[in-house]
């Protein structure tokens, strides 16, 4: 039995590289959620009006990976301390975000929050929302899969 986790972590296509990495991940989609517009484009989302995350959905295989170990990833590949931005990429659609899609996936997200909180790996404030799973709008297709098709291992901003 497959199940779906979604998550906002900045600019979609390196988090989406790095959930495809993950033994028991069957499939992943990059696209956007939680905003108010339907069927948003690309372009729609970057004038930062519509409410909408890059976000990343991610079918997985629980007797392969658990949930836990997708909040890793998620943690891992962005900064949660961050508002409404990931490095040089600023506004709304940049936001951290966990979108639960069952009770469970709501619990284990504010539980591993809390403790990446107390854990002193973060000077400030983690602001990642956790919410309930809105509408998933995919993406376009030149967005899929972009770092695979174009030979990079991952899009980390220069430090």
């Amino acid at each position: 039995m497959k199940e779906k986790a979604t998550f906002g972590a900045g600019c979609f296509w390196g988090v989406e590289a790095a959930f495809r990495q993950l033994e028991g991940v069957t499939a992943t989609a990059v696209g956007y959620a939680g905003g108010h517009l339907e069927n948003p484009t690309y372009e729609d989302v970057c004038t930062d009006e519509t409410g909408h995350a890059e976000v990343v959905e991610v079918e997985y295989d629980p007797s392969r990976v658990t949930y836990e170990e997708l909040l890793d990833v998620f943690w891992e590949n962005h900064d949660p301390t961050q508002r409404n931005r990931q490095g040089p990429d600023i506004g709304t659609q940049y936001r951290s975000a966990v979108f639960f899609h069952t009770p469970e996936q709501r619990a284990a997200a504010l539980a591993s929050k809390e403790r990446g909180q107390r854990s002193g790996r973060y000077r400030n404030e983690i602001v990642t929302e956790v919410a309930p799973a809105p509408k998933f709008y995919r993406a376009e297709e030149y967005h899929q899969r972009y770092l695979e098709k174009r030979g990079l291992a991952s899009c980390k901003i220069p430090g």
